[in-house]
Order: structure tokens, then C-alpha cells, then sequence
């Protein structure tokens, strides 16, 4: 089947491990997470035809993606075949091999970031010392030359969440995006994830395929599969008839979703609106233009 719509991005999760436990993760990762049944071959041939397809960028995630053994190995073969990267970690530890192949492939990074106190950060990410071990390694990014996101989520109304962002950005982080705890995964708290709690983007230009070859509309919309890369090209899966299927139901709750922004923190090629902050409770690029003028 002829591919229908440009797919310009992808996340990869490729693993459900995480050191950290963060009460809001909408993967459910932690550390009894696993890499799921997807080979590094399997991982190849995604990146081969995401390339093949026009993709532009592909974000490695998790659960913690720095954590899979062959993450260098997956990196490397997409800068090859021309993909931009991006690795969204949470820089509790970077082993060397990675920042070599961080500056050799022209990797960007991105990470999660809750408060400007250690005890708070620490409190959120369920591991202690977290805060302070991100922060160094944020720190030794920007040294290095990595360009580095930070993302803001907000879980309370008490939580230093300004703080934090203006922390970031003393450390030298040029762009800092901001979001709310989101209804999936543990922050679900058991209720059914419905797409109502989706911000209404999904499967616009983007997708995600899982640690087990799932692919969903994106990593929110996990509960929405569309199907597996391992039974099905991911060329005749974009575009083909369950994605459709996806996109009209989606549409029928959020509209045309073409004005709705996936979280900042989550899509390398968006910039934050502004103002962005968590008391916001949508993405609306429209509305964050009329706040900030003041109409």
C-alpha cells in the first residue's frame, strides 16, 4: 500500500526499564520493566523504512532508552541512513560509549526535570539522589556540545514548577517546555485511557512503535494499536485502513486536530508557545497567542 500521508517522525520505545518510578510514567516503566521481543534487526529494518518513508526525526524512548545495551548500535544506523536523533532520557547515567556517540552523531537530548530541590525532584522520580545525578549530567551535556530540552510536568499545584524551568535554563538549557500529569499509565490510577485525554495530534505526521513491534498513533495513544511492525511493514501500516480507522475516531472526539500540540517536551521539532505552564491544562498554539498579547 502506497504510503497516503507524510510520516515526519517517530518515537522508538525501545525499552520498558527504568531506574526511576515516576507516579505519573505513561509506559508504566520501572525497574522490573524489560526490552520487550523487538531484535536490534527488528529495530533496524523500522529505521530503514522510516528513512525509506521521508521520516526526518526519530526519538529514542523508554522507559529509560539509555538503559537498552544496543542503543549505540541503534543510533548510529539511524544517523546512517540520515534520520535526525533525539534521546529522550532521564540523565540519572550516561555511560561513556554514549556521549561518544552523542557528539559523533550529532544526537540531541531531552529530559524531564520537576523541581529545582532535590527532595521534590527525588519525591517525584521515586530515587534518591536523581536530582542531583540529572542535573550533573545536564550540565556535562551542554559541555560537551549536546543540545539539551528540558520538559517541566506539573504535579501539584505546590510544586516549584517555575523553579524548576528557571533552573534549566540558568544551567545553559535554551528551551524548556511545560505539561500536566496526563491520564495513562500510572497517573491513571486504574481508570480506562479514552481519547478524550489525548491531546487530539496523535497520528498527524508522527507515530510510535513499542518494545514488543506495536505501533500506535503515539506514545500516549498506546491503547490504540494500530498493529505490529513484526507482522506488518510499517510502510503498510501508516496510512492503511485500522490508521484511518484511528484518525476518525480521534477526529470525533478532538475535531480536525490540527490546531492541538503534543506536549513540547515530547516532539524535538515543536518549540514551547507561549506562555506555557502547567495551569494552562491544553495546547492550543491559538489561544497562547492571544494570552500572550494580551486580547
Amino acid at each position: 500500500m502506497a504510503v497516503v500521508k507524510p510520516l515526519k517522525f517517530a518515537w522508538l520505545e525501545v525499552t520498558g526499564r527504568c531506574q526511576e518510578m515516576c507516579g505519573h510514567c505513561y509506559a508504566d516503566s520501572g525497574p522490573k520493566g524489560t526490552n520487550g521481543t523487538m531484535t536490534v534487526g527488528d529495530w533496524a529494518g523500522v529505521l530503514d523504512e522510516l528513512a525509506e518513508m521521508g521520516t526526518r526525526d526519530v526519538q529514542f524512548i523508554g522507559g529509560e532508552p539509555t538503559l537498552h545495551p544496543e542503543l549505540p548500535e541503534l543510533i548510529r544506523h539511524a544517523h546512517g541512513r540520515g534520520l535526525d536523533v533525539e534521546v529522550f532520557s532521564n540523565m540519572v547515567h550516561i555511560r561513556a560509549e554514549l556521549w561518544r556517540v552523542f557528539t559523533e552523531c550529532g544526537v540531541r537530548v531531552a529530559t524531564s526535570y520537576y523541581s529545582d530541590e532535590g527532595e521534590e525532584h527525588d519525591e517525584v522520580t521515586r530515587l534518591r539522589g536523581s536530582h542531583a545525578k540529572t542535573r550533573a549530567n545536564v550540565r556535562r551535556a551542554i559541555a560537551l556540545g549536546v543540545p539539551v530540552r528540558g520538559g517541566v510536568v506539573a504535579m501539584s499545584s505546590s510544586q516549584r514548577v517555575s523553579q524548576a524551568a528557571r533552573d534549566l535554563v540558568a544551567l545553559g538549557v535554551p528551551q524548556v517546555g511545560h505539561d500536566r500529569a496526563r491520564a495513562f499509565g500510572r497517573a491513571s490510577a486504574g481508570a480506562t485511557p479514552t481519547i478524550a485525554d489525548l491531546c487530539g495530534h496523535c497520528a498527524h505526521e508522527k507515530c510510535a512503535v513499542g518494545p514488543d513491534g506495536d505501533v500506535w498513533p503515539c506514545v500516549l495513544g498506546r491503547f490504540l494499536r494500530v498493529g505490529n511492525v513484526r507482522e506488518q511493514p510499517l510502510s503498510e501500516l501508516w496510512g492503511g485502513p485500522r490508521m484511518d480507522e484511528i484518525i476518525a475516531d480521534i477526529r470525533a472526539v478532538h475535531g480536525g486536530g490540527a490546531e492541538s500540540c503534543t506536549p513540547p517536551q515530547f516532539l524535538p521539532m515543536c518549540g514551547p508557545c507561549g506562555p506555557c505552564v502547567p495551569s494552562v491544562g491544553h495546547c492550543d498554539p491559538r489561544e497562547a497567542d492571544i494570552a500572550s498579547s494580551g486580547i
